[in-house]
């Protein structure tokens, strides 16, 4: 199996240039031989979304997000848009299409705001982690933060996906010492491909906005924990990988660390923790 990850520097506001941009690279992509394409957090609007007067939002099955599924067709393709909820919500998620047909939308989960992230003033929090049928088994994602949150990958897992899509906005911090953007991320794929025995594919932006200094790095890391592949630093590149989705059914078997996830433990003392005043 291709993967391929789409490091793009998406315009802010811009979302039909975004979407046209995205359209070529998944042509490039698809020449390359791609059989699953993954794209950036918000790929489709830019991350400094309060700096934007105008609506961004596009519903699940707006055509202009269809078109992205169309261009991938056969192919199946994650990409991240800003989503106008039912009613009164508005989500950041990524949309995953196959075979031109929108299969699944996963609405980031864990909303950072802290230092000049502000997703919580802009966005609500999903309400569901689930995997999906992706091509011939099944795969999650999980949106930038929520990969930091170990117990939605167990949950993806447990759930069958034997493959993580992680699309991101990650900005090198203005205090490099304390907190290193690349390092930090490549200990928390590597550490979750080779504890939940999965294949992992990390798609970053690159680009500037504002204080943010988005550094690209996409790679794809085996249920081994090793990276197989890396993209390009601080510029906009097309990284093609080839799995074998096969090798995650030969790591569960060989060392069954999955397997032994004893649920119904885990149900009674998350619910005891809770009845005791812990967080719903």
């Amino acid at each position: 199996m291709q993967l391929a990850i789409a490091q793009t520097e998406p315009k802010l506001g811009a979302v039909e240039d975004n979407i046209e941009r995205a359209c070529d690279m998944i042509a490039e992509a698809r020449a390359e031989g791609a059989d699953h394409i993954v794209f950036p957090e918000l790929a489709l609007t830019g991350y400094m979304i309060g700096q934007v007067e105008h609506d961004l939002t596009l519903r699940a099955q707006d055509n202009r997000l269809a078109s992205i599924g169309r261009a991938a067709d056969p192919a199946g393709v994650v990409v991240g848009f800003i989503e106008d909820g039912r009613s009164v919500q508005t989500y950041n998620s990524a949309a995953y299409f196959s075979e031109g047909q929108l299969v699944h939308v996963h609405r980031k989960l864990y909303l950072p705001t802290y230092w000049i992230f502000e997703e919580r003033k802009h966005f609500s929090p999903g309400q569901s982690m689930r995997a999906y049928s992706g091509p011939g088994f099944r795969m999650a994602t999980l949106i930038c933060n929520d990969a930091w949150q170990a117990q939605l990958a167990f949950l993806a897992v447990q759930d069958g996906a034997r493959l993580l899509n992680v699309p991101v906005n990650s900005a090198q911090s203005l205090f490099p010492e304390r907190y290193n953007a690349v390092e930090y991320w490549h200990d928390i794929n590597r550490f979750l491909g080779r504890m939940f025995q999965t294949f992992l594919v990390f798609a970053n932006r690159v680009g500037a906005e504002g204080q943010l200094r988005f550094w690209g790095g996409s790679h794809v890391i085996d249920p081994w924990g090793r990276v197989l592949g890396q993209a390009a630093f601080d510029t906009e590149d097309l990284l093609i990988v080839e799995i074998d989705p096969d090798q995650v059914r030969t790591r569960r078997r060989d060392v069954p660390l999955v397997r032994e996830a004893r649920l119904g433990l885990l149900e009674r003392e998350i619910r005891r923790i809770a009845d005791e005043g812990g967080d719903l």
